[in-house]
Formats: structure tokens, sequence, C-alpha cells
């Protein structure tokens, strides 16, 4: 059977729909699942990426209800099911621009486009570069922002992580089981990571951290080959000869196709306790919207509020 709404076609009339959700990470599908259980038909389009940041995360350990942990594909899987179930639709399709000047909104995407009675805005957040010599050539040829993905091609090879929060102590803890040796290059003396994941990679005899140091640039011709570091401190220089280099420096929002239209604070979303936007009818959620906090459980906790209040909001509407 033909998926109609997946043919790409510049002269087709708009597919409308009652609530439209951009992302299917914990935000968007929790939303969706709201959404659909309200009988509201939700259509979500999953961007690049169906489970979001968190399905390339190996084990998530924090997440109620898995006591053992559970792998971040395979929740963002679950998660999908779960909405699915209750009638929501999944389409791999991404939005390129919208238009939230009067309603019903409009949505351009790779493949037509969408009106919507209400909008639900989960595109998460993409990770931050170096911006360094080096970095954007020699990217997929030794350059990973994905432990998870890439991990497995670096076996018995030593490698370099860049950072020092949850995500680069989580992901190279993870690149212990290929990797030879991994040193971690943070531009402080000091972690912001949590306790434990601090005390495990303390602890594997694996990892080394280089303090005080941050990487000027990626080296290598075909391929990675070694990485200049200056400390910060004393400005010394060295050259650390590597064959990887993942970087987990934080994330930027995806937000620039909202600029203009919605009230922003730092390139994140501004929105109330319910999460509503400065425009009527459409609701931010997950990282798009949250500078704080960026857990799995917190993204699925706004995007189910997103959903209810998009349902309150077409009730009222609707009498």
């Amino acid at each position: 059977m033909f998926n109609l709404s997946s043919i790409s076609s510049t002269n087709s009339a708009p597919r409308h729909v009652k609530v439209l959700i951009l992302g299917a990470g914990p935000a968007g599908l929790s939303a969706a699942l709201y959404a659909a259980r309200a009988e509201l038909q939700p259509v979500v389009l999953t961007g690049t990426q169906i489970g979001g940041q968190a399905a390339l995360t190996y084990t998530i350990e924090n997440y109620p209800g898995f006591p053992e942990g559970v792998g971040g594909a395979e929740l963002g899987d679950l998660f999908q099911k779960q909405a699915e179930r209750f009638g929501a639709v999944v389409e791999f399709d991404s939005a390129q621009s919208v238009d939230l000047s009067a309603r019903p909104f409009r949505v351009q995407t790779d493949n037509g486009e969408y009106t919507a009675d209400a909008l639900i805005i989960s595109t998460g957040a993409s990770p931050n570069q170096l911006n360094v010599p080096g970095e954007v050539e020699l990217t997929g040829k030794g350059v990973s922002y994905c432990a998870t993905c890439d991990g497995w091609f670096f076996k018995d090879k030593p490698v370099v992580v860049v950072g020092g929060g949850d995500s680069a102590l989580e992901e190279s803890l993870f690149l212990t089981r290929f990797a030879s040796s991994i040193k971690i290059i943070h531009r402080r003396d000091s972690l912001r990571a949590g306790a434990i994941l601090q005390k495990r990679a303390f602890e594997n005899p694996k990892i080394e951290f280089v303090w005080d140091t941050v990487v000027t640039e990626i080296a290598g011709r075909e391929k990675v080959e070694a990485v200049r570091l200056k400390n910060v401190k004393t400005g010394a220089e060295s050259l650390l000869p590597t064959e990887g280099v993942f970087i987990f420096i934080g994330h930027t929002p995806n937000t620039q196709m909202f600029a203009g239209q919605l009230e922003m604070e730092g390139g994140y979303i501004k929105v109330d306790e319910r999460m509503h936007t400065s425009v009527p009818g459409v609701f931010a959620a997950g990282e798009s919207a949250d500078s704080h906090f960026k857990q799995v459980i917190t993204s699925a906790g706004m995007g189910a509020a997103a959903a209810i209040e998009a349902t309150r909001f077409l009730e009222a509407e609707a009498g």
C-alpha cells in the first residue's frame, strides 16, 4: 500500500492535521503519546534522528522503570511503538521552514507541506563543534560526535575525548570496550559530570585525564593522526598522537527556523511553565526549550505537558 503523505509534490494540497509534532526524541514521542490518547491523531515528523540524541547513547541508567538501564535506541523504539499503538503517525520527514503568522500553521517539509491547528516543537539540539583546523576535513575520518555510532571502528586504537560533562564520561566509558586507551582532554581542572560517572572514569585503567588543556588543531592527511594541545594556564603546546577524536562539548538547540517568529532566549525557545510559546497554539518541549536540565526524563515530561496543553487549547477553541 502506498503512503500518499510521503510522495513529494509541490503542486499538491497541504496535508492538514490537528496536531503536528516536529521531532521524534523523548519530548516529541511523549507528546505524540498524550496527543494520540486524546484522539487528536498527531503526526510526528522525525527529522534526521528518530529517538533524538538519546538514541545515540549506549545505555541510559537514570530513566525510571529500567533498573538495569536501557539502550538509548531501544528506549526510543519503545516510545515510538507506544505512541503508534494509540494512533500517532510517525513520518520520516524533516521540516524545512514554518509560517507561524496565521492559523492553521504551515510547515514545509522535504516531502511536501502540512497545515496544523496546533504545533508542538521538539526539534532538540545538535552537538557543538570545536571549530579548530582539521575538524571539518577529518569528520568521518577519525573525528566523531557519537561513540555509540563509531566506537567499533577504533578497536585496539588510542583515542581522545574532548569534554568534561556527563556525555563525555559516558561515551568514554563506552569506548573502553574498544579503544586501547582514552585520553580525556578538559579545559578545566575539575569535571562537571555526575559523581558516579566520575568515580567509574577515575577507576578505569584505560582512561587518563589531561587537565587545563584545549585542542587547537586536529592533524592528519587522510585520517586523524594527532591533536595539537595547549595548556590554558602555562601556554605550553604539545602534539598528541591519536587515531580518533570524540567531541562532547555541549549542544546548540535546533531552533534556527523559528527565529523571528517565536520569542527566544539564548537560542532556546522561550516557554512558560505550561510549555506555551509566544504564539498561541504553538508549544515547545525538550532541548529546543530546555537550557537547564537536558535529561531524557525532563524532555519526556515537557512533551507530555505540551500535548496536554495543546489538547486544552483545541478543546477551548471548539467550545
